[in-house]
């Protein structure tokens, strides 16, 4: 087991990026078919094929997920991803050909780089040619130009990333995969300590996103309504269409234990799941560890984070602590 998302039989991930303009996507491919859910709870989501995973919809399973940085613009590269499915002759049978189905949501990091380099088709295609059972973690993909901790503005934010983990119950495996370039902290969720964040004037620390906003209504940043985290949950277990969608409804509470504030105005934060499997499982199982395997994701998003874009990681904090710097 990798402690990642593909230890979920069927599942493969793929990256693709433009370092110098601070942008990228990553791809979540079941080539075989997946039952899927979605629940959107931030306030300004980017997001395209959600409403096909309704379960009073028809649409029975998806091909892939994607995940994009480019704010809307992002969402081009998703074509990309049809585009390499339909090569493969793998999608939807509609009689006349094959419609690969493909849900995905975008993150905001057009301020971090260069704001005219986005995903495009091109750059989903390269990320579905690059999937694989080996996940890069850190400054890739979807996660090259996130950024966490907005309360202070663009000087006091911190490096974000792209993380993920998997959790085990028996035969039971639970993945989980995220982008996290969120306006509140991240949050260490076994011990609650702040891993990044809004940085204090100092900039060698934290200022604690909760207690600035405890001041008073004016001390929100007009830079604040540019966030977002996106998860993708993929288990073993065998759902039914309304089952996965409580999946995705479960699993926001990693978010919440990892991501204080969370949930925002200022956020997008969506998070698709996915069911690829045979494993028979009660879904408050599922949930429970799905919530569990984001929660570490986000944390790993973090932690493997380099610093880049004069944002620092929180190993460059982590070090500035120690020193007393």
């Amino acid at each position: 087991m990798n402690n990642s998302i593909t230890d979920v039989a069927g599942v493969l991930v793929g990256h693709a990026d433009d370092r110098s303009a601070a942008t990228g996507c990553t791809v979540i491919l079941c080539e075989a078919g997946a039952v899927a859910g979605v629940d959107v709870r931030g306030g300004a989501p980017g997001t395209r094929e959600t409403d096909c995973l309704d379960p009073v919809n028809a649409v029975p399973v998806v091909h892939a997920i994607y995940v994009g940085g480019g704010s809307a613009f992002g969402l081009e590269g998703a074509t990309g991803v049809m585009r390499y499915l339909e090569s493969k002759g793998i999608g939807l049978d509609v009689g006349v050909g094959k419609v690969p189905v493909v849900p995905g949501a975008v993150l905001f990091d057009l301020a971090v780089g260069d704001p005219h380099g986005r995903p495009d088709a091109a750059m989903g295609e390269k990320a579905c040619r690059n999937a694989g059972i080996s996940v890069l973690q850190g400054n890739v993909g979807a996660g090259t130009g996130a950024a966490v901790g907005r309360a202070a503005g663009v000087s006091f934010m911190m490096k974000g990333g792209t993380g993920t983990a998997s959790v085990n119950a028996g035969e039971l495996c639970v993945g989980a995969l995220t982008a996290v370039n969120c306006y509140g902290d991240v949050h260490d969720p076994e011990t609650g300590s702040i891993l990044a964040g809004t940085l204090n004037r100092a900039r060698d620390g934290f200022a604690d996103t909760v207690q600035l906003l405890c001041r008073g209504p004016h001390c929100l940043s007009p830079f604040g309504g540019t966030s977002t985290t996106i998860a993708v949950v993929a288990t073993n277990a065998r759902l039914s269409k309304a089952e996965t969608t409580r999946i995705a409804i479960m699993a926001h509470d990693g978010l919440a234990r990892a991501i204080v504030p969370v949930h925002t105005t200022f956020d997008g934060d969506t998070v698709f799941a996915l069911s690829i499997g045979k494993v028979e499982a009660d879904t408050t199982v599922v949930g429970t560890l799905a919530a569990l395997a984001v929660s570490r994701a986000i944390a790993n998003a973090v932690r493997s984070a380099v610093s880049a874009y004069g944002l620092p990681s929180h190993t460059e904090i982590r070090g500035k602590a120690a020193l007393g710097k």
